[in-house]
C-alpha cells in the first residue's frame, strides 16, 4: 500500500547510476539534479528514501564523507521482506527522480586507537563508509572481517581484495552452512580499541555474546535486519489501544502494531521500522508486551515499547506517545 510522503524526505535527487554490485545487490549513486553539492554527513550515516511502491526505508551511506557530489547506498533485494527493498532493485533506473531525507547518524564513528570492524553481508555498507574515512584522514589502525554467504553475494568483494587492503581485510564465506563460520571470538577475546559491527541478528548476537566483558561505549551495533526474524509464523492477532479509553485496533497476523495504528488514523514517527533506530518508541500503558527490538534496555522495556517488530503476548495492550 503506498504511503504519504514522509515530510523527512526533503530533497529530490537524481539517480545517477544503478549497477548490480553483488547476487541480489543494487548500488545507486545520487546527485543534486544539475549537479551541485549534497549536505555533508558523517561515517555511519543513512538516508530514508521512498521506494516506487510509496514506502520509506532507510539506507545506509556507503561513500567516503569527502564525496560531496554524490551518496552511494547498497540495496539488497529481500525477497522476505515488506517490498521496499523489491521496489527500489526492480524498478528505480538512471535518471530517476527519489525522495530523499537529511543523512541522520546513529552509527556514529568515534575516535578511537584502533577499530575492528565486522560486517555481514550487506552489512558492509555504513562500514565502507567509516574504512574510507579512516584511509582519507585519520590512518588509525583498523581490521575488516567481512563474513558472507558466499564470493557472488559478497558487495564490494573486489575493492577490498585490492592490494592496499591485504593484511587488513579478511574476508569469509560460509556457503550456508553454520559449521563454516568464522570463530571471532580471537579477534574479541582481549578488549582493544573500539568494535563496529553491522549485519544480521545471528552475527549481532554473536558478537553481543562475545564483548560482553568489553566496555559498552567501546561496542557499537547497526542491525537494518532485525525487522525480517522479528514476525513468526506463530504470531496470533491482538488488539492494541492508543492511550486509556482508546477505541479497540486489531493488529492481524501479518502486520505490525505500527501498520495498525497508522491505518486507523494515528501518526507514529519510524525510520528503520525494524527496530533498531528507536524513532518509533512509543509509551506503554497496559497489557504484557512481546519485546522484539534491539534498542530498549531492560529497565526501559518496563515503560516503553517498539511497535514496529513488538507484538502482545496478553489480548489487549495499550500504548501512547
Amino acid at each position: 500500500m503506498s504511503e504519504a510522503l514522509n515530510p523527512e524526505l526533503v530533497m529530490k535527487l537524481r539517480v545517477r547510476s544503478a549497477d548490480m554490485i553483488a547476487t541480489d545487490i543494487r548500488q545507486f549513486d545520487l546527485v543534486v539534479p544539475g549537479d551541485g553539492e549534497l549536505p555533508e554527513f558523517m561515517p555511519g550515516a543513512h538516508l530514508l528514501i521512498q521506494a516506487p511502491n510509496g514506502v520509506t526505508r532507510r539506507y545506509s551511506i556507503t561513500s567516503a564523507p569527502d564525496e560531496r557530489d554524490h551518496y552511494s547506498i547498497a540495496v539488497k533485494r529481500e525477497t522476505n521482506g515488506r517490498g521496499g527493498s523489491i521496489s527500489m532493485v526492480d524498478t528505480v533506473q538512471e535518471g530517476d527522480l527519489v525522495h530523499v531525507s537529511l543523512p541522520r547518524n546513529e552509527f556514529e564513528l568515534k575516535d578511537a586507537s584502533s577499530y575492528v570492524f565486522i560486517a555481514g553481508g550487506i552489512g558492509i555498507t555504513p562500514i565502507r563508509s567509516m574504512i574510507h574515512h579512516i584511509v582519507n584522514t585519520t590512518g588509525k589502525p583498523w581490521k575488516l572481517y567481512y563474513l558472507s554467504r558466499d564470493p557472488a553475494m559478497t558487495a564490494f568483494s573486489e575493492e577490498f581484495a585490492a592490494p592496499e587492503f591485504h593484511g587488513k581485510v579478511v574476508m569469509h564465506h560460509d556457503y550456508g552452512d553454520p559449521d563454516k563460520s568464522l570463530d571471532l571470538w580471537p579477534v574479541l577475546e582481549k578488549p582493544k580499541g573500539q568494535v563496529y559491527c553491522c549485519g544480521p541478528k545471528g552475527l549481532m548476537d554473536a558478537v553481543r555474546d562475545m564483548t560482553g566483558h568489553w566496555s559498552v561505549a567501546a561496542v557499537h551495533f547497526e542491525d537494518f535486519g532485525a525487522g525480517k526474524t522479528a514476525r513468526s509464523v506463530d504470531d496470533k492477532p491482538f488488539i492494541v489501544r492508543y492511550g486509556e479509553g482508546g477505541a479497540p485496533i486489531e493488529v492481524g497476523a501479518k502486520e505490525t502494531m505500527l501498520e495498525a495504528l497508522r491505518s486507523n488514523g494515528h501518526r507514529i514517527p519510524s525510520s528503520c521500522e525494524s527496530g533498531t533506530c528507536g524513532s518509533c518508541r512509543m509509551k506503554l500503558l497496559n497489557g504484557e508486551p512481546d519485546h522484539r527490538d534491539l534498542v530498549l534496555s531492560d529497565a526501559e522495556r518496563l515503560s516503553y515499547i517498539m511497535p514496529c517488530v513488538s507484538r502482545a503476548h496478553s489480548p489487549e495492550i495499550v500504548v501512547e506517545l
